[in-house]
């Protein structure tokens, strides 16, 4: 363990000791919200992400250990195991570096190499390898063995080759020159299947692309191996592109470099030039092409999953509108619109169905009900959902709200991703067994805008819709991420033990699905939690359990003060010496900030707890129902602007990020169809990723830029000052968008783009070109 936890510690520049004492709490059981929260003394402040970076090295490492030993052990049974080896065994830093070494002496199924050392050819490939000057044809005659299939000079020759290649193929130190190479020099090939040419339209820009492999992104790598997996393109690993196929590549110069074979006119020349040449397109390309595509894979699966967590983290921690009774509206147009009025705690009030709209269109009937609503529960917010009719239902909201003489609601759009998803799942049949499906998500609505943790927390992640390439990666590793943001953002607001549903219960640390419910059971049969000690009751809930949730739990108008904090119970004797130095009572010291800071916190130390520990506990008085996200803000939506056709070129809007990608910005403008803020467009300063500008949840002024309302394409920009083009070539965002990258955002098709590579300091469009002529288009129609 010592060595992993000085590897660990170097890659996050922190001290072993540090390092060794997270492990050592992680493998009692600790979880990464608790020790960031509550052990910092133990880990001298390593915080949430060292912790989960720890944890997932942690586990990698030890993976390849036990690798390192089976291996190890595998080689010195077969007797081969030499102390050079065992010390570049032992000395492999990752997992590729560990099998190359193995390939050598790993299982293999009979190959013709192997057939031809049987047939006792070895030696000739010996001579011919280390003598040059030998001719291969004469040496060759000595080596028929017409019983084992080599008759003749180049059978024999043949056997001699391949000796050679697998004897060069299991070449630890020559794979990895050879890997080093492609990844700094080769470049990533596509082309269209050519009888699926007209099929694959939507891959049409990757029909003839190539591009260096170490600088594809990972949104344009997952569409091109997306369009490969559907049959409609070809990948390949050039090494050498616009090389004559014929030539003497590269990669086969670095394979005689590594071997010294300066080959010019000797008589063994062309042989061992064609065992090269052999080697390397019949093996190494091909296993490599292999190997950096999988890893290419890898490395865009890792980066889409670290932008959905990213988005994730922002809406979850997006500000909450608060306990107030709210209207949600699930809005539809055939099938008309669903109401359901939440309390503040969010308990269903009533549910109803109207139908504004066409066909139906009972406008007043349904305006006359939402009053009715209003007036009976005193509603203070409406959530209206952001689906197919939410213009026209907000329209009809604002024209309920005008009738109301007091007490009038503020109305919001709210994104319903995922609601009707939460609305069929088992959880939502628990908690509303008797409501029909399409009522349940107008509850969701509305209690999502009341606390979108609270609600976001009780739907799959992945449904939620600010994810890139979702369905393409590895589904285990992103709902392993996804969790792992969820039980951070969770324990970072903290959980009101008597009002959380099982499934926020489920997301705190310490806790498992069925001590959420025992807790719920509890307290239905029980009443309320007047403080935490009564969580020692719950069934299954021992005190390891206690240990690592109890802090996060939160305990409002209970027995403690303390117990609505953060502050954990087993720090509670700190807080008697606290309010002894300073001579007050709990009450007084809670938000005192002048008297707080009076503290001798050197008096406060003692072998427990330190000064860290110390002063998050300061902290947590100051501010002892503190809240880490955001004062609630909302966008306004510009009136009569409902649908894409009632955009123009150059209106200037106000909106929501919805989704970030790493090639820019998605903005629900009330349309029904985001918009795509291009990363070129985001400011005027370099940007190398969108998050560092915006987030899911900002609002944000954008200005339009391009509106294809045929294939339902919105171009924005927030560079508000930039004018809008007046020729093509004077465009100023970037490449239109395409198909294939849609479903980077789970969104229709329209919303998204594809990016390429600029070589400027500054964000820049392409002068002309599809989208220059998409202005010209628009500027034409204006000028009608």
């Amino acid at each position: 363990m010592t060595c992993i936890a000085e590897q660990i510690a170097q890659e996050l520049g922190v001290k072993t000791s540090q390092i060794n004492a997270a492990i050592n709490l992680l493998d009692d059981g600790a979880t990464v919200p608790f020790i960031a929260r509550y052990r910092k003394e133990a880990t001298n402040g390593l915080d949430d992400n060292h912790l989960r970076h720890l944890e997932q090295r942690l586990t990698y490492l030890r993976e390849l250990n036990d690798r390192r030993k089976v291996i190890l052990a595998t080689i010195e049974q077969q007797d081969k195991l030499t102390p050079t080896l065992a010390k570049q065994i032992n000395a492999a830093d990752n997992k590729t570096r560990l099998e190359d070494l193995y390939l050598p002496y790993r299982p293999k199924r009979k190959t013709k190499g192997q057939m031809a050392i049987t047939a006792g050819i070895a030696p000739l490939a010996d001579k011919l390898f280390n003598n040059w000057q030998l001719d291969p044809e004469v040496e060759a005659k000595a080596y028929f063995n017409k019983e084992q299939g080599y008759a003749d000079e180049k059978q024999v020759l043949d056997g001699a080759c391949y000796i050679l290649i697998e004897r060069m193929i299991e070449d630890a130190d020559l794979l990895q020159k050879l890997r080093r190479h492609l990844l700094q020099q080769a470049h990533l090939t596509s082309s269209v299947v050519k009888t699926k040419q007209a099929d694959a339209v939507k891959y049409r820009d990757y029909f003839e692309h190539s591009e260096l492999l170490k600088h594809v992104p990972s949104h344009r790598a997952l569409a091109m191996l997306r369009g490969r997996n559907e049959g409609f393109l070809q990948l390949a690993i050039n090494v050498d592109p616009g090389q004559e196929a014929n030539g003497y590549s590269s990669a086969e110069q670095i394979i005689s470099d590594h071997y010294r074979l300066n080959l010019t006119q000797q008589a063994g020349a062309a042989f061992l030039t064609k065992v090269v040449q052999w080697a390397w397109k019949l093996k190494f390309s091909l296993s490599l092409e292999t190997e950096l595509l999988g890893q290419l894979r890898e490395k865009a699966e890792a980066e889409s999953i670290k932008v959905f967590a990213k988005n994730l983290k922002d809406l979850l921690l997006a500000a909450p509108a608060g306990a107030k009774v709210t209207l949600g509206l699930d809005p539809g147009l055939r099938t008309g619109c669903k109401l359901a009025v939440v309390d503040s705690t969010g308990k269903l009030l009533q549910t109803v169905t109207i139908f504004p709209h066409a066909p139906q269109n009972n406008w007043e009937k349904s305006k006359r009900t939402i009053v009715n609503l209003c007036k009976q529960h005193k509603v203070e917010l409406i959530a209206i959902g952001n689906g197919t009719g939410s213009r026209e239902s907000d329209k009809l909201i604002a024209e309920a709200i005008q009738e109301l003489e007091t007490g009038k609601p503020n109305k919001l759009i709210v994104s319903e991703a995922g609601a009707s998803v939460y609305s069929a799942s088992e959880l939502a049949a628990k908690e509303f067994p008797e409501l029909d499906v399409s009522l349940r998500g107008a509850v969701s609505i509305a209690r999502r805008l009341q606390d979108p943790l609270a609600e976001l927390v009780k739907i799959d992640p992945k449904a939620i819709g600010v994810g890139q390439y979702q369905h393409d990666v590895s589904q285990s590793q992103l709902s392993q991420s996804l969790d792992n943001v969820i039980e951070d953002c969770v324990n970072a607001v903290g959980v009101d033990l008597n009002s959380a549903s099982t499934a926020l219960l489920t997301r705190v640390a310490g806790l498992n699905k069925t001590m959420a419910y025992n807790i719920v059971a509890y307290r239905d049969e029980n009443g309320r939690f007047n403080n935490r000690k009564e969580l020692k009751k719950v069934a299954r809930l021992g005190p390891k359990a206690f240990e690592q949730a109890a802090g996060f739990l939160r305990i409002r108008d209970g027995e403690n003060l303390l117990d609505a904090s953060g502050v954990h119970p087993e720090t509670y004797p700190v807080i008697d010496k606290i309010i002894k130095q300073l001579n007050i009572d709990l009450a007084t010291a809670l938000g005192n900030s002048e008297k707080l800071h009076q503290l001798d916190i050197s008096a406060l130390t003692d072998s427990n707890f330190g000064e860290l520990t110390i002063k998050d506990i300061i902290a947590e008085l100051e501010k002892p129902d503190r809240d880490p996200r955001p004062e609630f803000k909302t966008a306004t939506f510009k009136e009569g602007i409902n649908t894409i056709s009632d955009l123009q070129v150059g209106m200037v809007l106000e909106g929501v990020i919805s989704n970030v990608a790493n090639f820019g910005a998605f903005v629900d403008v009330g349309v029904h169809q985001d918009g795509l803020v291009h990363i070129s467009s985001l400011t005027n300063k370099f940007v190398s990723d969108p998050h560092e500008v915006v987030k899911a949840g900002d609002i944000v002024k954008v200005k339009v830029v391009e509106v294809d309302a045929h294939r339902k394409r919105i171009s924005l920009t927030m560079r508000l000052d930039d004018a809008i083009p007046t020729k093509p070539q004077q465009a100023t965002t970037n490449y239109k968008p395409n198909k294939h990258e849609a479903k980077a955002h789970k969104a229709k098709p329209s919303q998204h783009t594809n990016t390429k590579p600029t070589k400027a300091k500054v964000n820049k469009a392409p002068a002309n070109g599809a989208m220059g002529n998409a202005f010209a288009d628009a500027l034409a129609k204006l000028k009608k």
